[in-house]
């Protein structure tokens, strides 16, 4: 098949916008797994730790593993699903190419895989929202410790 570089340069100008996306999802995998790296650290950390300890503390890092172990499956999900996105990406991608090359209307698939794309896009991000949210609340740091002002503490005790 004959191309001429008109109709290469306009595919090559429709698959800027899919790999636009393809580096936001490698970003956020960078993100992602610098979390998991984190949250496996603090694990070892504390499998270290668990047969040291007995009673109040035990139980403490008993629970602090168990939430560590649930964050670790969903920062393992919404990588899983990052991925899935940029493999999509190279498919739209390769449609787009197909497309060109061979001048097969591709246009319905290359659409579906976008839409795809932004979907598993869309799940690895509430997954990763899911993990901070949880991170968040498993490190909240309890009121007396803050040392705040005796009055400004008090009324903030007062109101819980």
């Amino acid at each position: 098949m004959d191309l001429d570089a008109g109709a290469i340069a306009q595919t090559i100008q429709l698959s800027v916008t899919p790999v636009f996306l393809l580096v936001a999802t490698g970003s956020l995998l960078n993100v992602i797994a610098g979390r998991l790296a984190r949250v496996v650290d603090r694990s070892r950390n504390l499998m270290e730790r668990w047969a040291e300890t007995e009673g109040l503390e035990h139980e403490r890092i008993v629970a602090e593993l168990r939430i560590a172990d649930r964050r670790m499956g969903i920062i393992n999900n919404s990588i899983l699903s990052a991925v899935a996105c940029g493999i999509v990406v190279c498919l739209l991608v390769a449609l787009l190419f197909t497309q060109a090359f061979t001048g097969i209307n591709l246009g319905v698939a290359a659409s579906w895989a976008f839409a795809v794309a932004m979907l598993l896009l869309l799940i690895s991000l509430i997954l990763f929202l899911v993990e901070v949210r949880l991170a968040v609340r498993a490190i909240h740091v309890p009121m007396e410790l803050l040392e705040l002002e005796d009055m400004g503490w008090k009324q903030r005790r007062d109101r819980r």
